[in-house]
């Protein structure tokens, strides 16, 4: 990462504090009954609709086991990723990102106009991934997002294949269970997922000297629909409690992964579930890698308020935007430091 400079130090009331306050309340939910002859069991999907729902509601994140993804397809895809990251950086940038096509490796990017302390490797789930060519409103032309593979691991490709193919499957059991929850049918959601534009980031954070002035990113909240977190042991996801406001760090559990929703289902939801901000931790002494898939629906959607959760007495809360519009312009984002606010799903918030 080079010197630290001033890019990376964190406006003096977000700096992160090195007490950690660990989450008692952040759900842990067990999917054993999605993945056993038990899955007809009505009671106990019902019991897990109901678990989700309160996850969603109360947290915005919730954390699952027994997810039916093989242990083998997270360790090939971390062993890959840890053997990218510890090359050198002039290796690393031979598939650096460009605006043409952001997929691909990066080292400098901001969150919040503040530079973050990691370095990360981009994939999209599906290669291509047909994306709108700029985020002018008015343009029509399509583009073609295309995965750049490097040299250096020959097994990357492979790995990465196999536990997107899981995450896939895991992906849409979570949806389904959460339109559930909304008291829609299991299926209601899929469609938007059609040609999606999710994507996969491998994420390194090296060993950071001032911990209590950077973070390894910024506090955000995700802009798609469901992100999906696989972590190593070092752990630093820290999550701002509803109830509070207060950063309480996420305790690690063995072979879970920790689940999000998106600013997606919290226009679908028309707020009934909302996206929570979270921020990563940085440590001193360990680096830290994590592989966050995430959900997105195809470029052609037009997110807002589902009409089965409107009426007269709730009417819509958001106006409908196009999210391949939408997300050319967070991406572009990516590549420079802006002098105002990143497009955010507020700026499409009906005044009440």
């Amino acid at each position: 990462m080079g010197e630290v400079d001033s890019a990376f130090i964190q406006a003096i009331e977000h700096r992160p504090k090195l007490a950690i306050v660990e989450a008692e309340g952040i759900p842990l939910i067990d999917l054993s009954a999605l993945n056993s002859p038990e899955s007809s069991n009505s009671s106990a999907i019902s019991r897990l609709v109901a678990q989700i729902g309160e996850a969603c509601k109360n947290w915005g994140f919730f954390q699952v086991i027994n997810h039916g993804v093989p242990f083998e397809r997270q360790q090939n895809m971390e062993l890959a990723s840890r053997k990218f990251f510890a090359q050198s950086t002039e290796e690393k940038r031979k598939v650096r990102r460009d605006e043409i096509n952001p997929t691909g490796y990066y080292d400098t990017e901001h969150t919040k106009n503040v530079r973050d302390w990691k370095e990360v490797f981009d994939l999209t789930v599906e290669n291509p991934t047909v994306m709108p060519a700029s985020h002018e409103p008015d343009d029509k032309e399509l583009t073609k997002w295309i995965n750049r593979w490097p040299d250096y691991p020959p097994e990357l490709r492979e790995a990465f294949e196999e536990y997107t193919e899981e995450l896939k499957k895991l992906s849409y059991k979570l949806v389904e269970l959460i339109s559930l929850s909304l008291g829609l049918p299991a299926k209601r959601l899929n469609d938007f997922f059609k040609d999606q534009t999710s994507f996969i980031r491998l994420n390194h954070y090296p060993p950071c000297p001032i911990p209590h002035l950077a973070l390894g990113v910024g506090r955000h909240k995700d802009a798609g629909a469901l992100t999906i977190l696989g972590q190593d042991d070092v752990g630093g996801l820290e999550v701002k409690r509803k109830t509070d406001g207060e950063w309480i760090r996420v305790r690690l559990t063995p072979d879970a992964f920790i689940i999000n929703v998106g600013d997606i289902i919290q226009v679908w939801s028309n707020e009934k579930y909302e996206s929570v901000e979270h921020r990563v931790m940085v440590n001193s002494q360990r680096e830290r890698f994590s592989i966050p898939f995430f959900l997105n629906p195809g470029h052609h959607v037009m997110v807002e308020p589902l009409e089965e959760l409107t009426d007269e007495q709730n009417p819509a809360k958001y106006k409908a935007y196009n999210w391949g519009k939408f997300f050319a312009t967070r991406k572009r984002s990516n590549f420079k430091k802006l002098g105002v606010e990143n497009i955010q799903i507020h700026h499409f918030k009906i005044a009440e």
